[in-house]
């Protein structure tokens, strides 16, 4: 061997001597140095990391967030939710082979994930979840060989997932949801035998259902929801992965019937496949799921009955089947599902009466029934049954009869809408016992009778809309206890009197709505002072007076009719700073003229702007002008006069 072969395998060995001393030489106070380091780079330092310091060296194992194993270096950094502000590439992953736990979820870290973090052999745990990285997922996490939990959940990742994280056979956690990620050839991937706990939730996921899940057959959890993943739902997804208990792929774009194969899921609790386009009888064997809790079928093309089976599902407590086209009655045996707490039926084409079975219900605490074709009377005994709702939405159906009283008992009440239906008879007292209802609409029925008092003491009320009814009376000088109410709709009734002076005084006022009434007098002089008005209409009433010259002093007005009254005086000079108001052609505050008068106003208008045209060849002579003036042999009112716009006014025809 010659001299300078011998030199050269000389200096090998120190180098590759002085490698393993470095790794040797990994110490408590190295560890303890390297973590110093990386604090300084914090864009501040927390006050709750000062015991990492150079004066506390010797005392690593009593550091805020670590932990060491026996032989004193650091096993764990858990660092979740200290509001950290910083890189991981700062980070000197060379000290720390040592490390089974890193976490350092919900902080505000950046930047990379370098890829020296496939240094750390004896990971075991890794959590960076809910912070801001971004860029790639290192494939080097691959090497990461003693890894069972992987988290990565909530951040900027992009481009592919990586194939090479599948050969992390241990991992029996592994988040990725809500990044940017895509979708890459799904046959790279291996079958994950550990893996119970999968998801890929909100990302830009596309094309077909990953094919590797498949196989992973020992999966409790998989979501994949709000991606853009297409085609039909494998078969073997419900024949291969019985383990399943949380099955989440709402909103994405599969289609095709669901398999009647989903009764091979026996585990399941949760049955998520909203938001797609799947179509087809919801298949009766879904009653064969004893363990569900949730059923999501919303907004999808489902057609045909509701499945009696449901019925046999006694831990059921959600079920959203709304936004399909199922065209059945209500089955009975939803009665016996007495777990239920929410349940949506809106928007299908339901038919027939309410079950009396329903009332079994008692811990509903939301109800959706809206937008079908259910009729008869809403039965007293159901009402009575569900006094823990919060929600009640039976609005857009054919419901007749009284409204019943037994309506107050429902005092949880938020929300209560039985609008457009044909109930009728007066609206109950008992509404007052509502005292925590947000917002109430009975709009659209053949409702009677006086506003009871009652309902001036419902104090959290934002929205009240009666419109659209037969009621009769005043409005008291009470309403001024509704200190939340926003809009106030009671137009087309027989409602008459003057408005109450404290009207002004409501104080989250935005909308009101009048119109079509008996309602007489002024309107309050301050109205609208101390309130920024989006909306007001008083037409055809019988008020007089002035109009209110604050009325728009908020400058927010975008509708306004005050017509078929008898005001007088001028317009409020604020409407000419209301930027958003859809202004009338003509003083709506005027009574229009009719018959022949309205013609001769319209055929004059149409003639005068015609002499304003800015072509001279389209403007009509003067002898033409006088012609028609005196014969007027044109039609010219084709609607009624406060409809007529300058468009329709410009269209005169030599």
């Amino acid at each position: 061997m010659t001299s300078s072969k011998k030199t050269c395998l000389f200096l090998f060995q120190i180098l590759l001597f002085s490698l393993l001393s470095l790794k040797i030489t990994a110490s408590p106070r190295t560890q303890g140095e390297a973590l110093i380091r990386w604090k300084n780079t914090f864009s501040f330092q927390p006050s709750y990391l000062a015991s990492w310091s150079l004066t506390n060296i010797n005392n690593l194992c009593s550091w805020t967030s670590i932990v060491c194993d026996s032989a004193g270096t650091v096993s764990e950094i858990n660092l979740s939710g200290e509001n950290i502000t910083g890189v991981l590439t700062e980070f000197n992953f060379t000290e720390f082979a040592t490390l089974t736990r890193f976490d350092l979820s919900s902080n505000n870290i950046d930047g990379d994930i370098p890829s020296a973090i496939g240094s750390l052999a004896k990971l075991a745990y890794l959590d960076l979840s809910s912070n801001f990285f971004e860029g790639i997922i290192p494939s080097d996490i691959a090497r990461l060989t003693e890894l069972e939990y992987l988290n990565l959940f909530n951040n900027y990742f992009n481009g592919t997932i990586p194939h090479q994280l599948s050969n992390l056979q241990k991992v029996w956690y592994l988040d990725l949801g809500a990044n940017l990620l895509e979708s890459p050839d799904w046959s790279n991937f291996s079958a994950m035998p550990s893996l119970q706990h999968l998801s890929l939730y909100y990302n830009e996921l596309h094309l077909e259902f990953p094919s590797f899940v498949l196989n992973c057959r020992n999966l409790t959890y998989l979501d994949l929801s709000l991606n853009k993943l297409s085609g039909q739902i494998p078969e073997l997804v419900f024949t291969n992965l019985g383990k399943l208990q949380y099955l989440n792929l709402t909103e994405n774009q599969f289609h095709g019937p669901l398999s009647t194969n989903i009764s091979k899921l026996p585990n399941l609790v949760q049955l998520r496949f909203a938001s797609n386009k799947l179509s087809g009888p919801i298949p009766e064997d879904i009653g064969l799921l004893s363990d569900l809790q949730m059923i999501e079928l919303f907004n999808n093309s489902f057609s045909g009955k509701i499945p009696s089976s449901l019925g046999q599902l006694e831990k059921l407590q959600i079920l959203d089947l709304r936004l399909n086209a199922l065209n059945s009655t209500i089955p009975s045996e939803l009665g016996l599902c007495t777990n239920l707490k929410y349940l949506a039926l809106a928007i299908n084409q339901l038919s027939g009466e309410l079950p009396l079975s329903l009332s079994n219900l008692i811990t509903l605490s939301e109800l959706g029934l809206s937008d079908n074709l259910l009729s008869g009377e809403i039965s007293p005994d159901l009402i009575s049954s569900w006094t823990e709702l919060v929600s009640l939405q039976l609005q857009n159906n054919s419901f007749t009869g009284k409204i019943p009283p037994e309506i107050g008992l429902l005092t949880n009440l938020n929300y209560l809408y039985l609008y457009n239906n044909k109930l009728s008879g007066p609206i109950p007292s008992e509404f007052g016992s509502l005292i925590n209802l947000t917002s109430l609409d009975l709009s659209g029925n053949q409702l009677s009778g006086p506003i009871p008092k009652t309902l001036w003491d419902l104090t959290h009320l934002r929205g009240l809309q009666l419109f659209s009814n037969n009621l009769s009376g005043t409005i008291p000088p009470e309403i001024e206890n509704l200190a939340s109410l926003a809009t106030f709709d009671v137009n087309t009734n027989k409602l008459y009197g003057e408005l109450p002076q404290n009207i002004s005084r409501l104080p989250s006022l935005k909308s009101i709505s009048l119109f079509t009434n008996n309602f007489s007098g002024s309107i309050p002089r301050d109205f609208g002072k101390y309130i920024q008005l989006t909306y007001v209409s008083f037409s055809n009433n019988s008020f007089s007076g002035e109009l209110p010259p604050e009325l728009c002093s908020g400058f927010a007005l975008e509708d306004f009719t005050v017509n078929g009254n008898s005001f007088t005086g001028s317009l409020p000079a604020c409407l000419r700073n209301c930027r958003n108001l859809n202004r009338d052609v003509l003083d709506q505050r005027l009574p229009p003229p009719t018959g022949q008068l309205a013609e001769e106003v319209v055929f004059v208008i149409n003639v005068a702007l015609a002499c304003t045209r800015t072509t001279p060849e389209e403007r009509p002579s003067m002898r033409f002008v006088a012609q028609e003036l005196s014969a007027k042999t044109q039609a010219c009112l084709s609607e009624p006069l406060g409809m007529i716009t300058i468009n329709k006014l410009t269209s005169f025809q030599k």
